[in-house]
């Protein structure tokens, strides 16, 4: 038995021998490879952690190695921060690989205006893999972008936590309060100065909602550029004004315009729908006018309930809505004047107008390419018929509707009254199996639709558009829009500021030759 056990305890023995080569590290000498010579750190605000990015690094020889050294060239005054071997840190000793082995490096960075380059605000660092002769390197660099920071006020609990200023947005059905994280933006902020003026001269950074106090109006200059953080957005409250003073630009460039859109600005995130909550123009705001704005990635672009009581509606001109999650412009017994407006790709509707209201939209593009099969174009209804909720006016002049799925225009009726109005317009509506073919709603012969255009399959009345998938919604020379609008409504340019001359194009866009 002792013989046995002798016998066991030697093969063990082997056994450990022949495979220690394994488990043997040698001190890497270089020779390392990497994914990328140099990590781009996407732009950044200053103060804002940015996101994850990843290098590889390959240990293509046929020996197990250590690196003695693996840091930072600015050691533990960086700004980066590197993940290795699930550790933090900006300084590693003795950072081992196998044989034919990769290992992932981690690297994020949160820094300051103030620690870029003056000249061209770019932060930048090294990874030092190495020592001596045998040190190798890769470049970091990112851009830091300075911002006004405008964020609400917070008092910390005695047991650690926090409570955070909120706007109060009236009673539930229960007569509970509803709030929501945010604040009301003011004249004379201890940072920003002021706040009811943005400027072009750098960007705005919001969390939680920023709001426009009662009786006071948010000016937005042409140019400016506002970003909205998760769950964020922007509120005008009663008897409160917003004015959005975009310019227009005879090309695509958006060097004038307004853009809100998402905090996040790595390329991943530059379409992502549903980043950011909504503009909201609550009932009883006034005098509300938007002109050459962009909305991208929101999650309702633009909400707008109800206005003042005046005849005053909002003023829509030159904007355009993308990317939205639910409804580009959704208005609940809204009244709204827009032209050259343009939409797309949005989750359930391009525009919604609910519970009644008056819409006035002239050369307008609303067009639904979002991936689902579900969503539509134009959506209306009057609630459940009550008086409260009469679709007073909806006149779509020189407009196309249109979109991936079949319904281009949805229409729902529980009233009385329901005014509705296409004149000129190209409307997509592929009637499978003559379900609506006897639904009064939908009768394209009749006096709710003048000389419009019907696209009833994929190949007839085609608008032809650039490339809606990338929001280009310019039309081809090829296009059915082309010449077939009325020129009595066409009295003003086309969204890129080009005058309609002549036989007009249906749409916010006159027709070009594409590339």
């Amino acid at each position: 038995m002792r013989q046995y056990i002798l016998l066991l305890l030697i093969g063990f023995g082997i056994t450990l021998t022949s495979c220690r080569n394994d488990f043997d590290f040698e001190s890497s000498k270089g020779g390392l490879s990497f994914s990328k010579d140099t990590v781009y750190l996407d732009t950044v605000f200053t103060a804002i952690g940015s996101s994850t990015y990843t290098l590889k690094v390959y240990n293509k020889s046929n020996k197990n190695i250590s690196i003695p050294s693996l840091k930072l060239r600015k050691g533990l005054a960086s700004k980066y921060r590197l993940m290795v071997d699930g550790v933090a840190g900006q300084v590693f000793q003795n950072v081992e690989m196998l044989a034919k082995d990769s290992m992932y490096i981690f690297v994020s960075v949160t820094a300051e205006v103030a620690d870029s380059n003056p000249t061209d605000f770019l932060y930048t660092d090294q990874i030092l893999f190495g020592e001596g002769t045998n040190e190798q390197k890769v470049e970091l660099v990112t851009l830091i972008q300075d911002a006004y920071f405008i964020y609400p006020g917070r008092i910390q609990n005695p047991d650690n936590s926090y409570t955070y200023d909120s706007l109060n947005l009236g009673l539930d059905a229960d007569g509970n309060p509803i709030s929501i994280r945010g604040r009301f933006l003011e004249e004379a902020n201890a940072a920003n100065g002021n706040e009811l003026n943005w400027t072009n001269t750098k960007p705005y950074v919001v969390y939680g909602y920023a709001a426009v106090p009662p009786n006071k109006t948010l000016v937005v200059d042409a140019g400016a550029r506002i970003h909205f953080h998760a769950e964020s957005g922007l509120i005008v409250a009663n008897n409160a004004s917003l004015q959005i003073n975009g310019t227009s630009s005879s090309t695509a460039s958006l060097e004038n315009e307004v853009i809100f859109e998402g905090d996040r600005l790595e390329p991943n995130f530059s379409e992502a729908p549903g980043q950011w909550g909504t503009i909201w123009l609550t009932q009883g705001s006034t005098n509300n006018s938007i002109s050459n704005l962009t909305i991208k990635n929101a999650t309702v672009g633009l909400l707008v309930t109800g206005n003042d009581g005046t005849s005053t509606p909002t003023y829509i001109n030159n904007t355009q809505i993308y990317n939205c999650s639910n409804v580009g412009i959704l208005a609940r017994t809204g009244s709204i004047e827009g032209k050259n407006v343009v939409i797309n790709s949005c989750g359930q509707a391009a525009f919604a107008g609910s519970f009644g209201g008056s819409y006035e939209f002239t050369h307008c593009t609303f067009a639904n390419y979002w991936s689902s099969p579900n969503q539509t174009a134009v959506l209306l209804d009057d609630y459940d018929g009550d008086a409260l909720y009469t679709l007073t006016k909806a006149d779509f002049k020189n407009c196309i509707i249109y979109g991936s799925s079949n319904l281009g225009i949805n229409l729902k009726k529980k009233g009385t009254t329901f005014s509705y109005n296409f004149e000129n317009c190209l409307i997509k509506f592929i009637d499978i199996g003559n379900q609506f073919g006897t639904n009064p709603l939908y009768q394209f012969s009749g006096s709710n639709f003048v000389n419009c255009l019907i696209a009833s399959s994929s190949n007839v009345n085609k608008p032809i558009f650039k490339n809606p998938s990338r929001n280009e919604l310019i039309i081809g020379e090829n296009s059915v829009a082309k010449g077939t609008a009325n020129a009595t409504y066409s009295t003003f340019s086309d969204i890129l500021n080009k005058p309609r001359n002549g036989d007009t194009d249906i749409g916010a866009y006159n027709w070009i030759t594409f590339d």
